[in-house]
């Protein structure tokens, strides 16, 4: 692909009407490496004209997705109220007079017309042409240049809509679909700007775009039958056109639309649930991208470096929990502990949990291997941090041991770790075998006991290693404490 001349500028343009989905961020993620790559320029632009339906809770939603993924904005909006950059304001609300303008010269160069029809009429007509197998397309009435005048002696207040070709056709060059062509009859007269003066979808990303200088307009596949609509408005107004590049819809796994009944679908859901930004980014980064047929784990730098528009693909990308869940926790297990445990830190804080940060980076590597969500820890750790523990009592028989047996493992494994002079995981694991060997026990048994008398759990983070970040003062009091639990199990003769 060959690059004008220009520099490289790109935008992502969310609309604050609800969560940053899954696939505004990975459409958001290409547009940043590509101006990366090309060191150019990320714009974020926020499209709110919806006013119905934009708030400012979604926008610091979204604008805090984009911060947890690292995606920082070269130009754009620093909150809610506020933006940076020698091309903003970077509200649509707040750049209206850009589009009136416009609208304003597309009339007197007779490429635009009044149209004085009412929402009632069109959708009376709409409804008409459905009846009769046609298209529901606006049908031009207000081109007559008496009709509009009969129309505007009565008081209606117009619209502004675009007079398209009539004939022809609108050849979109694609740098992912390559060129995609449009019959003009297709392509109704748009409406650029509302009765109320608030610009259409359409009209609006056309003047933004030419004012930010935009040079390539990568976005959802969803907006391809757009483009030929914004290519007449380019050529309306005698403005270069941007590149475009549409970019694959996201499929669940089962090749429907991704939504929430396939699980977590924004992006504040993931970061919720334990998922690390880095992994996030690699793996959206592979939805209709690739490198090669075998690379799947990217550091951010070389995502960067190799990331190009040749490279994305057409055919939709499947959004799999379980691929992203697995990416994830190669992306654990490469932390260093001491920045896992940091990681971790805020997370256990979460669930109420008090964590000192010696303790804390003692038990990370413990369950680094076992975790493939930070929030799994949680689970896994609690009894670290627990003064005392409470279980149900027949935890300790998990084993199939009957509670005499489970009386017997806890009072010798008691006496055995009591006289156990270093109370390290190299002492402690092999002198629980000998006694295991002694008792004429297999060692899973003896050490299932074990485990639960001292974490209450019949799944924990290795036995040895865990005994040894309790200290063997915690370890012989959880025993003490397991032996009277298990003796309202035991007989009494």
């Amino acid at each position: 692909m060959i690059l004008p001349e220009r520099s490289v500028r790109v935008r992502f343009a969310p609309s604050p009407t609800g969560e940053l989905h899954v696939g505004g961020a990975r459409t958001a993620l290409f547009n940043w490496l590509f101006a990366r790559h090309h060191n150019g320029a990320f714009i974020l632009r926020i499209e709110d004209t919806d006013q119905m339906r934009s708030t400012e809770e979604s926008l610091g939603g979204i604008l805090k997705s984009l911060h947890w993924l690292g995606l920082d904005c070269d130009e754009g909006p620093v909150d809610e109220k506020s933006d940076k950059g020698p091309y903003g304001p970077y509200f649509q609300m707040k750049r209206l007079h850009l589009y009136r303008e416009a609208g304003q010269r597309l009339l007197d160069e007779n490429k635009a017309y009044h149209c004085y029809c009412t929402p009632q009429e069109l959708k009376e007509r709409r409804e008409a042409a459905l009846a009769r197998g046609e298209p529901p397309r606006y049908d031009r009435r207000c081109r007559d240049p008496e009709y509009r005048k009969a129309k505007a002696a009565e008081g209606r207040k117009p619209a502004v809509r675009i007079a398209m070709p009539l004939g022809g056709e609108t050849i979109v060059q694609d740098l992912v679909r390559d060129e995609v062509r449009f019959p003009n009859s297709e392509l109704e007269d748009l409406v650029l700007l509302r009765a109320n003066g608030i610009p259409t979808y359409n009209f609006a990303v056309v003047i933004d775009d030419l004012a930010m200088k935009i040079s390539h307009v990568i976005r959802a596949e969803e907006h391809l039958a757009n483009t030929p609509k914004q290519i007449q408005i380019y050529q309306a107004l005698g403005e270069e056109i941007p590149e475009f590049a549409h970019v694959s819809i996201l499929l669940a796994p089962d090749r429907t639309k991704l939504s929430k009944r396939h699980g977590a679908v924004a992006v504040h859901e993931f970061a919720r649930a334990g998922y690390l930004a880095e992994a996030m980014v690699n793996y959206l980064a592979l939805l209709g991208w690739s490198y090669d047929d075998k690379t799947e784990i990217f550091t951010r730098e070389e995502l960067i470096n190799y990331f190009g528009l040749a490279r994305v693909v057409a055919s939709p990308a499947i959004f799999s929990h379980e691929k992203l869940t697995w990416m994830n926790g190669v992306y654990i297990r490469n932390l260093k502990p001491e920045e896992l445990a940091e990681r971790l830190l805020p997370v256990l804080r979460d669930a109420k949990l008090d964590p000192d940060s010696d303790t804390l980076r003692r038990i990370t590597p413990l369950i680094q291997e076992r975790i493939k969500l930070l929030s799994e820890a949680p689970a896994l750790t609690d009894f670290f941090f627990q003064a005392s523990l409470d279980y149900e009592p027949r935890l300790l028989l998990s084993k199939g041991l009957t509670p005499t047996q489970a009386e017997q493992a806890l009072r010798q494994g008691r006496e055995t770790l009591e006289t156990t002079q270093s109370f390290d995981e190299a002492h402690i694991e092999p002198t629980l075998r000998a006694l295991a060997q002694k008792m004429d026990w297999e060692a899973g048994k003896l050490f299932g006991v074990l485990r639960v008398a001292v974490t209450g759990k019949t799944v924990a983070p290795p036995l040895f290693g865990t005994m040894a970040s309790l200290g063997k003062e915690r370890v012989l009091e959880r025993i003490e404490f397991a032996l009277q639990k298990l003796a309202s199990l035991v007989p009494t003769n």
